[in-house]
């Protein structure tokens, strides 16, 4: 068994602390990878809470790992010693449904196993990247490009995945007109991957102060929201709506922003069920559908792209001690756009 440091809360009233475990032994076709950097997404603070299920305890979360491969077993064929490498949300699957077979293990018809607060085909709890190694199956670890800030490619492998892959899976590109909802980890994403798609991108947001940010990052508009003459501007005007949002908000306000036959896409989770009048999608042949993160074919692809095109999360990095603290930030809005731990901090 291998020692392993980590940052884990014991129950759903603790805060993160100090915390030691054994994770396996490296098996014929596992990778071991020493953990430099781990993105903290707000999925994170929802488990150690229990906000949306019951959690393991303890609980090590984070599934943004970037790090650089330790020791490999006997019958790993794509890595070696030395390779840097990531793992994202899912650490496991069936490998055999129909879904893994095309790639999509994240919908594997048995449940993929996550990263973290989940239990693995062995029965033993998943604990994540809060730590300063990992052993991971290679079929679901992934190459990272050496050419990026490695520090801010952690977010890519859930903040970036999740904005990639339903952009891909509809086809956004030149000559629709996306807007994204929400500039936070996933919005800032959904917009630099909208734009190197080639679409014209328009952030939708209740607050005036991200304009700024928001034509940073490359989006060609803005709109308040809360502003009745600029919300009445849009109307009808959009192919495809990214929204990123985890708190409630007005569903059927958006729907009425896209054209005949526009998609609204859900990557955010808002803990209450969606409130949908059927005729806010009944006259215009509008759909509102979702998707979480790619699988690990597509994972990698996302990778090469932002390398190619030099995409990554714009990043604050913190040491993992200040982790309660940066939690308290994440709830405010403080963060632009998202936290990631310096893992040789631990």
């Amino acid at each position: 068994m291998i020692q392993t440091k980590a940052y884990a809360a014991q129950s759903p009233e603790n805060d993160l602390a100090p915390w030691t475990f054994e994770r396996r032994d490296v098996g014929a076709h596992d990778v071991q990878i020493e953990i430099l950097f781990c993105g903290v997404c707000h999925s994170d603070l929802h488990q150690i809470r229990n906000e949306w299920f019951p959690g393991i305890f303890p609980m090590v979360p984070g599934h943004e790992i970037v790090g650089r491969i330790t020791q490999v077993g006997d019958h790993v064929k794509k890595f070696k010693q030395g390779d840097l490498a990531g793992v994202g949300c899912m650490v496991d699957s069936c490998q055999v449904c129909y879904n893994c077979k095309d790639g999509l293990e994240q919908y594997c018809v048995e449940g993929n196993t996550q990263t973290y607060n989940n239990l693995g085909r062995d029965g033993v709890p998943t604990y994540g990247g809060y730590s300063n190694t990992i052993v991971v199956r290679e079929e679901f670890v992934v190459s990272v490009p050496e050419k990026l800030d490695l520090a801010a490619v952690a977010p890519l492998l859930c903040a970036g995945i999740t904005t990639y892959s339903p952009l891909k899976y509809w086809g956004v590109g030149k000559g629709h007109k996306l807007a994204v909802v929400g500039l936070g980890g996933l919005g800032h994403m959904g917009v630099k991957f909208g734009v190197a798609f080639g679409a014209e991108v328009t952030v939708l947001s209740t607050s005036p102060s991200k304009e700024a940010d928001a034509k940073a990052l490359g989006a060609h508009h803005f709109v308040v929201t809360k502003d009745e003459e600029q919300v009445k501007a849009v109307q009808g005007s959009f192919d495809f709506i990214l929204d990123t949002v985890a708190a409630d908000h007005d569903i059927p306000l958006y729907l009425s922003l896209l054209k005949t036959s526009g998609t609204h896409i859900l990557v955010g989770a808002p803990p209450k069920p969606l409130e949908i009048p059927a005729f806010a999608l009944i006259p215009g042949r509008k759909s509102v559908s979702g998707s979480t993160i790619g699988g690990i074919a597509e994972t990698q692809e996302m990778l090469d792209f932002c390398a190619e095109h030099d995409i990554v999360s714009d990043i604050e990095l913190i040491n993992i001690q200040d982790i309660n603290q940066a939690y308290e930030r994440m709830v405010k809005g403080d963060v632009r756009y998202r936290f990631v731990i310096d893992i040789a901090s631990l």
